[in-house]
């Protein structure tokens, strides 16, 4: 039986330096949310301010996550990798001196820039370092790294918010990511693109800009509402910009996103998949600590052990989903999986009032499990269906879309949450008051609108649980919607 020698070329350094990567980024998002109550009682700063903890960092990413695939095909996969995780801990560490919450958001927004570096940079060395049935298998453990970072981000966050404070929470992502640019440095190989890529630099400004106008724009609708000047140059601006975007790519001879791909059926129909996922799973993990801190007054760390219920079953369901395959096609396992999300929205709706915990709990793990099962498909999915020779750039446009739509999910959500309370403000109080107010609730933060309002606490977590369960239907609604529209794209398999 031979015996393999790791060497500084083998693939088995690259895994592991990019899987311990890959967990810092689930681990700062979940971390961010956990930590945001905490942040808004010692540094302050209005609702919107704080809602850009998480959206700076998700805009960031989302926006810049295929300009710095090309990057890393000019400046050499093992380089920005590097960069980027290296720029990522440093952040971190200047983010526990973060004396305000705009430098905060502005360091959040820099987290973001370095994890798309690290992300893109890395996948493309794991993909070089690794062929043939290895590298499914690294990919794999690449998932499994992710659905580690999101399980245990919760506890962690709870833990070293209960012992060190907020500011601790970004001081593991630091740790990890010191850890991995230390293995990386010495032991990943360089690599580069035989035939590189220009760098579009038109189509990465525009589709930023678009991104980042809309995402404000829908944040800003909380505080402005939706006939409010600003609310409306902002969705100008990023119209005006989407225009832009779609001349620049058509006319690009190299563009950042190859519009011609959405073309094929089953590949836009296979976008739907990370949609859905936004809006039945990766949402809750920003909303439900509200709801358990916030309004619930429980413990950062009985919060993080709650949210054990969600995000745990993504450590093993996505696995399970692949060995289903032998069974069931991917485009059905993955319409069931958000039929069963959606079935767990439907009763955490109907059991999100009582008294019972555990049925709260149950409805979460069900959430969580039909949500895997979609998860660990959809990214092989969306380089089945397309020509082996566009795989590549298939795959930058749906990881793409998977975290910018997370970012905008985040905010939708958040702004139809707080137009949701505000509407039964509005009979108590004039319409500016009422907006103000269902900002600070729509956060968790029950005194602060408490002092806005003739009103109880005990009252205005009422209003916040009905609000929240109106909005777990409508998050049912959708999620259902995209497992038909999935099922309907994937029916016929040349479909185009």
């Amino acid at each position: 039986m031979s015996t393999l020698v790791i060497t500084q070329t083998s693939p088995r350094w690259t895994l592991l330096t990019v899987c311990t990567a890959a967990m810092i980024l689930p681990l700062s998002f979940t971390g961010g949310v956990i930590a945001t109550p905490a942040i808004a009682q010692e540094l302050g700063g209005s609702p919107l301010a704080l809602s850009w903890i998480t959206n700076a960092f998700m805009l960031t990413f989302g926006s810049l996550l295929m300009a710095a695939g090309s990057l890393a095909d000019h400046l050499g996969r093992k380089r920005l990798f590097l960069c980027g995780v290296a720029l990522f801990t440093l952040a971190s560490l200047i983010i526990g001196l973060a004396p305000n919450v705009l430098t905060l958001d502005l360091l959040r927004a820099l987290q973001g820039i370095a994890a798309a570096c690290a992300l893109a940079g890395g996948a493309a060395a794991l993909a070089d370092a690794a062929t043939g049935p290895g590298q499914a298998r690294a990919f794999s453990l690449l998932g499994t790294s992710f659905g580690v970072g999101l399980a245990s981000g919760p506890v962690v966050a709870g833990l070293l918010i209960s012992h060190g404070g907020w500011r601790s929470v970004f001081l593991l992502p630091a740790l990890l990511g010191g850890i991995a640019a230390l293995i990386g440095y010495w032991r990943m190989r360089e690599s580069r693109s035989s035939q590189r890529s220009a760098i579009d630099i038109r189509g990465i400004v525009t589709f930023s800009l678009a991104l980042t106008a809309f995402t404000w724009g829908i944040l800003q609708v909380s505080e402005d509402g939706w006939r409010h000047p600003r609310v409306i140059a902002l969705f100008a601006s990023t119209l005006l910009f989407v225009i832009l975007f779609i001349i620049s790519e058509l006319k690009a001879r190299q563009p950042m996103l190859d519009l011609t791909l959405f073309r094929y059926g089953r590949f836009l129909g296979i976008q739907l998949l990370p949609i859905a996922t936004c809006y039945c799973f990766v949402v809750l993990l920003a909303l439900l600590p509200v709801r358990f801190m916030g309004i619930g007054g429980y413990s950062s760390l009985t919060t993080g052990l709650f949210m054990l219920a969600i995000s745990a079953p993504m450590l093993v369901v996505p696995s399970l989903a692949v060995t289903l395959t032998r069974w069931f096609s991917p485009g059905v396992l993955s319409g069931a999986g958000l039929v069963i999300a959606a079935g767990g929205l439907l009763l955490l709706s109907q059991v999100n009032s009582g008294a019972d915990i555990r049925w709260v709990l149950l409805a979460m793990v069900i959430i969580g499990a039909g949500s895997g099962l979609p998860w660990g498909l959809m990214d092989g999915l969306s380089v089945s269906v397309v020509p082996e020779e566009r795989a590549g750039m298939a795959t930058g446009i749906f990881s793409t879309i998977r975290v910018a739509g997370e970012g905008v999910a985040l905010a939708l959500v958040t702004t139809l949450l707080s137009g949701l309370i505000a509407t039964p403000l509005a009979a108590i109080t004039p319409a500016a008051s009422a907006r103000s107010a269902a900002q600070y609730l729509a956060s968790g933060n029950l005194s602060a609108a408490a002092r806005q309002l003739p009103l109880s606490e005990t009252a205005l977590q009422q209003i916040w649980l009905q609000a929240f369960d109106q909005l777990l239907l409508l998050l049912m609604a959708i999620t259902l919607l995209c497992a038909l529209l999935v099922q309907i794209s994937l029916r016929h398999k040349t479909a185009n």
